[in-house]
């Protein structure tokens, strides 16, 4: 016969291993295992104060670093097709009309956007397109401070240009590593599309090392369907973790609208700028 004492504990060490394998657990439903694993328990981001995703906090964070860009700007007038036959020529002298002739300077006002990424100097990034023929460039930050900015540096072969406004208490956004961006990533577009305002869109890379775009200036492009309209040039586009991987530039859709095919410098080409200004 066992002793009371080493039958109790015989008993205690059969319980621990039933429980250590399970034995001892109540069967579950399909829907009771779903519940056990929480749907989005891998998302960086949550709602403040609720149990589901959400890109607030995030936006909260690096929106401040993200600015918009007035430009205004003198260009040399196109000659417009019309203008060479001679009816309707004839009809504009015939009621009036200036008639405008190439090589006539034009006064316009561009829209763009723009990235902080060095506040200590009041760097900001932007595209080089934006600035041609500038004679005023004005940055406005989230909290609408405005500064008169300076041109230090473009490069017309990427794209990329560098402004300077005052130093300001803006934490500036850092560079994502773009050779590891991948179909599928989600990616966010931060802009100032057709002069509306601070506007954030969403979406996946939708192709990498895209090449063709822009008569091919700009070398090879990452394809974004996250909005990109005009007055978005310029602004970042950004990974889950907040970091740039790319200056948005180009979109191809009918009059100048978002179809879903959107184009942006890859981050490593707009670093290599910004180290060599520095």
């Amino acid at each position: 016969m066992f002793d009371p004492i080493v039958r109790h504990r015989v008993v205690l060490v059969a319980l621990a291993v039933l429980l250590a394998l399970g034995g001892c657990a109540l069967p579950q439903s399909a829907d009771q295992r779903q519940l056990a694993v929480p749907e989005f328990a891998g998302f960086p981001h949550r709602k403040a104060g609720a149990d589901y995703p959400s890109l607030a906090p995030l936006m909260r964070e690096i929106t401040p670093a993200v600015v918009n860009i007035a430009v205004d700007a003198e260009v040399s007038a196109r000659a417009h097709p019309f203008l060479s036959d001679p009816e309707f020529r004839g009809f504009l002298e015939r009621f009036g009309l200036p008639l405008p002739e190439p090589g006539e300077i034009e006064r316009q006002r561009n829209v763009g956007s723009g990235v902080i990424v060095d506040a200590e100097r009041g760097y900001v990034m932007t595209n080089a397109h934006l600035l041609q023929g500038a004679t005023s460039i004005r940055v406005t930050l989230k909290d609408r401070r405005s500064f008169r900015a300076r041109r230090i540096a473009a490069d017309s072969d990427t794209d990329i240009a560098i402004l300077q406004i005052p130093p300001v208490e803006v934490r500036a956004l850092r560079f994502a590593d773009s050779d590891r961006l991948e179909v599928g990533d989600f990616v966010i577009a931060i802009g100032n599309p057709f002069g509306l305002g601070q506007t954030v869109t969403s979406g996946i890379v939708s192709a990498v090392g895209r090449s063709g775009i822009a008569d091919n200036r700009f070398g090879e492009l990452i394809q974004t369907d996250a909005s990109i309209n005009p007055g978005n040039s310029g602004g970042p586009l950004i990974d889950l973790s907040g970091a740039v991987v790319g200056i948005n530039t180009a979109l191809i859709g009918p009059a100048g609208g978002n179809v879903g095919i959107g184009f942006a410098v890859p981050a490593n080409r707009a670093r290599a700028i910004l180290a060599r200004l520095r």
